[in-house]
């Protein structure tokens, strides 16, 4: 597994094998993830062993701003509200799918979870490949390492190439939201609280 840099040239090298159909695990704003292009979904398929995850829990997205992740889901005013107070953030959406996206991310597959992190290389990543299918760099049921050493050693033996080195990131998973027809329900909490979240979305009800 090369160790990659978290600089210009490190991050090239990860878009390099990205769009080659390879995996590379990265920071975020939050935790370090392994992710892959939606635009190739075959390798999206291929999250699921490594970690010995079931392929009934989805795996979110992350994206560059809110268009790109209209091309995945329906958005709502619920949605826009969310992202105008919440993004680049710690805040994933999980929203209806659009019926023109059918990339298997697992689950059910009648939504879809989005991000758009709060970190101008991943963004600008997403940017030039699209969006990512990401989920946290760990085994399942295992707490994800907080440094690349980690993540290098936990993924040890799977098919992830690379991981970016950015030092120890002490943040947590980032807060899960429901929107539907019934308004906003919160699916895992995390760094954003639900007292804030409710009032960003207060002007709809």
């Amino acid at each position: 597994m090369e160790v990659l840099a978290d600089d210009d040239a490190g991050w090239e090298r990860a878009v390099e094998l990205w769009a080659s159909g390879a995996l590379v695990a990265a920071p975020t704003d939050t935790i370090y993830g392994v992710a892959a292009p939606v635009s190739l979904p075959g390798v999206v398929a291929r999250l699921f062993p490594l970690k010995q995850r079931d392929v009934s829990k989805p795996v979110a997205v992350l994206v560059a701003d809110l268009d790109q992740a209209g091309s995945m889901i329906e958005i709502s005013p619920h949605i826009v509200a969310l992202a105008d107070h919440f993004w680049p953030g710690a805040l994933t959406i999980v929203a209806p799918r659009r019926a023109q996206f059918r990339v298997d991310l697992g689950g059910a597959g009648e939504t879809v979870g989005v991000r758009c992190p709060d970190h101008p290389r991943l963004i600008e990543a997403c940017r030039r490949l699209g969006p990512l299918a990401t989920t946290s760099a760990n085994r399942s049921g295992r707490a994800t390492p907080a440094d690349a050493a980690g993540v290098a050693n936990e993924l040890a033996g799977t098919e992830v190439a690379a991981v970016i080195d950015a030092g120890r990131l002490e943040g947590t998973a980032s807060t899960v939201v429901r929107v539907g027809v019934d308004g906003v329900a919160v699916l895992r909490a995390g760094p954003i609280d639900e007292g804030i979240l409710a009032a960003a979305v207060a002007h709809l009800a």
